[in-house]
């Protein structure tokens, strides 16, 4: 097979009539990525999903629309930063991030709270242990204004 029947077989709701996708809560639109950025972000969700035991809370994409259910989507977003707060392994960190920092841009437009991951749940924790380990530049893991920082980079390239 030629690499663009792989992807269209990877994205079963792709439709070349929609340019974009909605990830939305009812009628309210969280955001509208391109289809490639929103395909990417939902099959990253069910990546991770594993790593958290959880459903994403992403519902399937039908037509060009996802409904998010955002209770089940938060406690999700919580499950991540409480493995990656574990967890000082800069590859695991960098691979986790990017897909944290985009999910907390739906949750706060979603008007949700995040539930406080329990920081003793005896969980996975990953060590990278080396002399020349900068991780995490600039701060601890868990710095809720580097959170914070890094998802508002995201929300200012996320239209709605």
């Amino acid at each position: 097979m030629d690499g663009v029947s792989d992807v269209e077989d990877a994205r079963p709701w792709w439709n070349e009539e929609n340019m974009s996708q909605y990830f939305q809560v009812g009628d309210q639109v969280l955001w509208n990525p391109s289809n490639g950025v929103a395909g990417l972000f939902i099959r990253s969700a069910e990546a991770l999903a594993p790593e958290t035991g959880l459903p994403t809370g992403l519902g399937p994409m039908e037509s060009d629309e996802c409904e998010v259910d955002l209770a089940t989507f938060a406690a999700f977003v919580s499950t991540l930063i409480g493995r990656y707060e574990r967890s000082n392994h800069p590859i695991l960190h960098s691979l986790m991030e990017g897909f944290i920092a985009t999910a907390l841009v739906l949750v706060e437009r979603g008007g949700a709270e995040l539930p406080v991951p329990d920081a003793n749940d005896g969980g996975w924790r990953d060590v990278q242990v080396s002399e020349h380990s900068a991780w995490p530049p600039g701060g601890q893991v868990g710095d809720v204004e580097r959170w914070a920082a890094l998802s508002a980079q995201h929300a200012r390239a996320m239209p709605r």
